[in-house]
């Protein structure tokens, strides 16, 4: 039945994709890209950067130069501040392009701090800020560039595609020209013209390997934009390291805020409420203290219970927080702790020669927690493995488990909550979980030493 349904509709058997989509992906990369729709649009954005440049390289060079010349007088600063913020205008432009032809992401540079609103504290933004002079280097350093890049691309494109198709109007020649073809060698008594078959084949062959050549040289031309769309029209790496600090300061602010609801939440139900009800269990055995000794001592022995109980779920959470036996011995015993918790036989080996920084530590401890716990309540393994070690600056920690697999942090869970809390200090998680197993989750944490506490 499979079969027949791939075949009814026009699906390849067993790959699901439509057939003369398989058939395309059959043949070579070298084949397909002249005819891609990627080359068409790599080819065209090189074909309108000349232009492009040329106007941004002129309004550039006239607008500084003559902002730079006014310089003694007051206009000068307006006029250098329009003009750094036309390149940033054209900036905008240029990042567009670049996203719509060569799918390039790139993201908007750090906007203008303007201390007060009016227009000498917005040419003073523009005048200092880093992203309008980048721009303004790349509109002086994308010209000649572009010169290049047009030049080589029409001129071998073109070579390419005329070679290949000589053999479709060399006829041209002997009826128009008044020549046999294309003239490949001439001097005042020798002349050889490409004009018998054999020629004319192997014409078309050379312009076929130019043919499937010219992708790969404008591909490697629009390398360089990119370059420079990159480096020169996006963020800073300053800009774009404040706003990946400013995103984890947030996460790290939701997160505690979560910890500190969780606490408050199995404070409540849990160790409060027991001692809500041992007081009352307390009272009504003062009360039939006289009356009713034997009912007295029965519920002083439940209350006795309920104490114990109570005081299990505060050691419980104050573990979860920050155990004792982390402060006091290390991840070692601590993880060792956990893992005699667990519900499968776990074995653990720590290899450090030094303690972390508390902070890290305690990270690492609830990291090792966390995967531990879906170990016992979804992996359904039989046994699970804890690494702990050093590389370097980093501090590398690896929980395995033979469950079923399919773990996966783009799933919104709790996976996806410890990736973002480890992300918050600059940490990795790594989750290698096929179906069927085994599970392989790595996370990377940032090493600072003991000596910080």
């Amino acid at each position: 039945m499979a079969t027949e349904y791939g075949q009814g509709y026009g699906l390849d058997s067993g790959s699901g994709f439509p057939a003369s989509t398989e058939r395309r992906r059959r043949l070579p990369a070298a084949l397909r890209a002249p005819v891609e729709g990627r080359t068409w649009r790599e080819l065209g954005h090189v074909l309108l950067s000349l232009p492009i440049s040329i106007l941004l390289f002129t309004y550039a060079v006239t607008m500084v130069s003559l902002g730079a010349g006014l310089l003694v007088t007051f206009l000068g600063i307006p006029v250098l501040a329009a003009a750094l913020a036309g390149c940033r205008g054209f900036g905008a432009l240029e990042r567009m392009r670049a996203r719509a032809l060569l799918g390039l992401e790139v993201g908007e540079p750090e906007p203008l701090r303007m201390k007060r609103p009016g227009v000498m504290a917005w040419m003073g933004a523009v005048l200092k800020s880093g992203a309008s002079w980048r721009a303004l280097l790349y509109a002086v350093v994308h010209l000649p560039w572009a010169v290049f890049s047009f030049v080589v691309s029409v001129n071998v494109w073109a070579l390419g595609w005329g070679l290949l198709t000589y053999p479709l109007w060399f006829w041209v020649f002997p009826m128009y020209a008044g020549q046999d073809g294309v003239q490949l060698y001439g001097d005042e008594t020798h002349r050889v013209y490409l004009d018998n078959p054999f020629e004319i084949t192997v014409t078309a062959l050379v312009g076929l390997l130019f043919t499937i050549a010219t992708p790969w040289i404008v591909r490697a031309l629009t390398m360089v934009d990119r370059l420079l769309v990159h480096g020169l029209l996006g963020p800073s790496r300053l800009a774009s390291r404040v706003v990946e600090l400013e995103s984890d300061r947030g996460v790290v602010v939701d997160t505690a805020a979560a910890d500190l609801r969780r606490i408050e939440r199995d404070l409540h139900d849990g160790a409060q409420a027991r001692l809500v009800a041992l007081a009352m269990d307390l009272g009504l055995a003062k009360e039939k203290l006289q009356e009713d000794p034997e009912a007295a001592q029965r519920m002083v022995d439940e209350a006795h219970g309920e104490v114990k109980t109570a005081l299990q779920e505060l050691r419980d959470l104050a573990r979860g927080i920050h155990p004792a036996v982390l402060t006091d011995r290390g991840l070692d015993a601590a993880l060792s702790a956990v893992a005699s918790r667990c519900t499968v036989p776990v074995r653990v080996e720590v290899d450090l020669a030094e303690r972390p920084a508390p902070a890290i530590e305690g990270i690492a401890y609830f990291t090792v927690s966390e995967l531990l716990q879906n170990v016992s309540k979804h992996a359904r393994a039989t046994w699970a493995g804890v690494e702990v070690w050093r590389t370097e600056n980093r501090l590398m920690l690896q929980v395995v488990d033979n469950g079923v697999g399919g773990a996966d942090t783009s799933r919104g869970s709790g996976l996806a909550g410890l990736a973002e809390r480890l992300d918050a200090v600059d940490g990795i998680l790594v989750v290698d979980s096929p179906a069927g197993g085994p599970t392989r989750v790595t996370a990377e944490l940032p090493w600072r030493g003991e000596h910080v506490r």
